[in-house]
């Protein structure tokens, strides 16, 4: 059975690679392995040893920290709480908002803000 917090770490993998546009062949080239073990580690299958975590986090441009983040501790449940991008449809409104110039992406930012206080109020 694998381990929330594996998981967590394994989300963190897919959503920053993802997130820089980088295939699992990519980055499995880039730290020395098989594609297949990135895999295994993007769904918490295996676990990513403190060495290879240092590597990924290299190659992705991030520190090691950013595999954590939002991590305070398995709910009761064993879901990790703070996953925020855990779907597909997240991640691409993400990518999508930062593709945007940034004067544009701040009133776009300020829109969702207004339209989201006025569903709070309804």
């Amino acid at each position: 059975m694998k381990h929330p917090v594996d998981a967590h770490v394994g989300k963190r993998i897919r959503h920053r690679r993802w997130m820089v546009g980088m295939t699992q062949q990519q980055l499995a080239d880039a730290v020395g392995i098989k594609f297949q073990q990135i895999q295994k580690y993007e769904t918490g299958m295996n676990r990513v040893s403190a060495s290879r975590l240092w590597d990924i986090a290299h190659a992705l441009d991030v520190p090691v920290s950013f595999f954590f983040e939002g991590l305070e501790g398995p709910a009761p449940d064993g879901a990790v709480p703070g996953d925020m991008l855990g779907d597909r449809e997240a991640l691409e409104l993400v990518r999508a908002y930062y593709s945007i110039p940034e004067h544009q992406r701040r009133r776009l930012f300020d829109l969702a803000r207004v339209l989201s206080e006025d569903d709070a109020a309804a």
